[in-house]
């Protein structure tokens, strides 16, 4: 028996890497395949730190999967260091092997596992943190395609209920990591925005925007 068209091995698993913003991702350990959203953000991020004045500084990639985003901030900004910080002891030796790859030093990087900021030094200051949490509604798993369902991470897709317990943690910790001159980026649903937005303001966040 043949399988369903959309329950197929995605093809970017079957090729075993993508192209992402410079970067060869390897995808050997099934991570949460890198989405073109994400990069969109990604290449954003990476432009306002190119700005920044302090070009010798420290950057977050929280709840990293493959490592993507913080490997490509590190490729194309040479002068600065990267942590990675993901819950899942897969999604570390992933992270490993891009960097590997990417041909990006061992002295400009730091790889956590970590729930959230749990295991990252309290004293650590990022001049950006770029998070793509898990944040899918399991109310909406309908929604979503089974061929995602099948063969990528659940762990890196749901976000507990409606999709904001993760981020709700998240935001509540994020701003004791963050330089003073900092900025955070976050991957969410479009439907959290005004959800998201209690949150950003509950937690005394200075000034935000959304962008599509």
């Amino acid at each position: 028996m043949r399988q369903k068209k959309d329950d197929q091995i995605p093809k970017e698993y079957q090729a075993g890497f993508v192209e992402f913003a410079g970067c060869k991702i390897d995808l050997s350990r099934r991570p949460l395949i890198p989405r073109p959203e994400t990069e969109f953000w990604a290449r954003a991020a990476i432009i306002d730190l190119t700005k920044a004045k302090n070009k010798n500084c420290r950057v977050l990639d929280i709840f990293s999967g493959s490592g993507c985003v913080g490997a490509a901030a590190a490729k194309n900004l040479p002068d600065i260091s990267v942590d990675f910080a993901d819950i899942d002891k897969n999604a570390v030796e992933q992270i490993k092997i891009n960097l590997k790859i990417n041909q990006i030093a061992d002295e400009r990087t730091r790889v956590f596992e970590s729930d959230i900021f749990k295991s990252i030094p309290s004293q650590t200051c990022y001049a950006a943190i770029l998070a793509n949490p898990p944040y899918v509604d399991p109310a909406r798993i309908g929604q979503v395609q089974s061929s995602v369902l099948k063969h990528e991470p659940a762990g890196a897709l749901f976000g507990g209920k409606a999709g904001l317990e993760i981020i709700e943690k998240f935001l509540a910790q994020a701003a004791d990591f963050l330089a003073p001159a900092g900025f955070i980026y976050l991957e969410f649903d479009p439907l959290q925005k005004e959800n998201i937005g209690v949150i950003i303001r509950k937690e005394g966040y200075s000034k935000f925007e959304f962008f599509k």
